[in-house]
């Protein structure tokens, strides 16, 4: 899906939430806001975050264009990344108030749901302090991100969200500071494993593990 369309989406939801929960605290009697969670796959794209610098982008307006890259300055937190095909990007558009109220959990419960995941499939994964995100042989010599976090929250309602790398073409993240990190790579599930990945297979699994991890039951 493009992503500016995917974005006016998530805004819709974000927003339907925001009121919802204004409304009720007024004393209007409604349900509490409905939770979402996205997948998507986007066309090739780099995101600039708010707290982002524009030089870790590594290419011109024009080699943008010849090359087919769409380039969105977003109201997420974090630096710039990398959307592609391949790549699971999931957009939860949660209430945090129905389940707990603290941001760094909430990261930390989406970096797990992808360390659980990574694990069925023999892929050891963790975190690095001091850094958002999935990394593998984080504390080792060879430390590289293979999942990217970031995430906007008002009045505890959340958007945006995680970048999973399962089929990544990488050569996109050379085009840019991933992160605004120069000095650690970037992995997929299919560069470790030497082989491709069924994507709605790890989706069925993230999901899994997502809903156990927030107590949830997702409908379709």
């Amino acid at each position: 899906m493009d992503y500016q369309a995917c974005w006016d989406y998530q805004e819709e939801l974000f927003a339907a939430a925001v009121s919802r929960k204004i409304a009720i605290r007024n004393g209007e009697e409604l349900p509490l806001p409905e939770n979402h969670l996205l997948y998507v796959e986007h066309p090739h794209v780099f995101t600039l975050g708010k707290s982002g610098e524009e030089e870790n982008l590594l290419l011109t307006e024009q080699e943008l264009n010849d090359q087919g890259i769409q380039y969105y300055k977003i109201n997420r937190g974090g630096d710039i990344t990398y959307h592609g095909p391949g790549q699971i990007v999931g957009y939860p558009i949660f209430d945090l108030d129905q389940f707990f109220t603290d941001i760094h959990r909430y990261l930390r419960t989406l970096e797990e749901a992808i360390i659980l995941t990574l694990s069925e499939y023999q892929i050891e994964a963790g975190r690095i302090d001091g850094l958002t995100g999935v990394w593998i042989d984080g504390d080792g010599e060879n430390p590289r991100k293979i999942a990217a976090l970031g995430v906007k929250c008002s009045r505890w309602v959340t958007m945006h969200g995680f970048a999973f790398n399962v089929n990544s073409q990488l050569e996109y993240f050379d085009k840019i500071i991933p992160c605004g990190i120069d000095d650690k790579a970037v992995t997929s599930m299919e560069k470790e494993l030497g082989r491709s990945l069924d994507m709605n297979e790890v989706k069925e699994k993230l999901s899994v593990h997502i809903a156990n991890l927030f107590d949830v039951d997702f409908v379709n």
